[in-house]
């Protein structure tokens, strides 16, 4: 939590500077939301281990994310964007003994922040619509693992685990999408995006136990999904009058 805060201060202060830059390539701050949706077009939502007897599943759930974002354009027609975003994952796990007729179900949660940098093309269609393509990497964090228990009637039990392989990981980020611009209200933006982790969101572990006997099975859990991404950039305001530059003391 303690390195979101100091990002979340740096993205503020980058908001400043270029809330005071009136030049051609200004810098934007932003905030964003976006549902998640699971898909099996980039990626498996659905993971499976059976042994044993004993057989368990986990799928991922629409998520949604929120965050703040800052646009710095390097030309008129090529940007650089990065923020910081919080990302709430939710999955259905079930659970079965299928020989001898147990089964229990029920709903996870896990959580990331991520920081993307992304290389962005504009398109200009008219004179405030552009279209806008960006490719990049996003830097993700897991600030914790995730566990549940499931407790079908009788001595019948379950624990299932999502477990991190590393607290750090490395997704690819593509976005696609279209935004209005005005010099007043701002920048409205709807688009789309894919995400590809370098690596599983996390290890998924199923335990069944029964009086001293214990079954364990694991497998990995894929992490892709799709968004919608709806962003509003701040307009710039241009400060009036003699501004305050040195400190108190000089």
């Amino acid at each position: 939590m303690k390195i979101g805060f100091y990002i979340i201060i740096l993205l503020l202060s980058f908001s400043s500077l270029g809330q005071e830059k009136t030049d051609k390539l200004p810098t934007y701050f932003g905030i964003q939301v976006r549902p998640i949706f699971p898909t099996k077009f980039i990626g498996d939502p659905v993971t499976t281990v059976s042994g044993d007897g004993f057989e368990s599943s986990i799928s991922q759930r629409l998520g949604y994310g929120f965050g703040g974002t800052v646009r710095a354009n390097v030309t008129k027609l090529i940007a650089i964007e990065s923020g910081i975003n919080f990302t709430q994952r939710y999955f259905d796990i079930s659970a079965s003994l299928p020989d001898s007729n147990v089964f229990g179900s029920k709903s996870m949660t896990f959580i990331e922040y991520d920081i993307p940098i992304n290389a962005l093309v504009y398109i200009q269609l008219s004179e405030k619509i552009f279209m806008n393509a960006s490719l990049g990497v996003a830097v993700s964090y897991k600030p914790t693992n995730t566990r549940i228990q499931i407790r079908p009637e009788g001595k019948h039990y379950f624990a299932m685990y999502g477990l991190r392989k590393n607290s750090l990981g490395f997704d690819l980020n593509a976005n696609l999408g279209f935004e209005y611009r005005t010099k007043k209200s701002g920048f409205f933006y709807i688009g789309g995006s894919a995400r590809v982790p370098f690596q599983p969101l996390f290890q998924y572990a199923a335990i069944y136990s029964y009086d001293a006997n214990d079954v364990v099975l694991s497998a990995d859990v894929d992490g892709s999904f799709l968004t919608i991404d709806f962003k509003y950039f701040f307009p710039l305001i241009k400060n009036r009058g003699k501004q305050f530059l040195n400190g108190p003391i000089e």
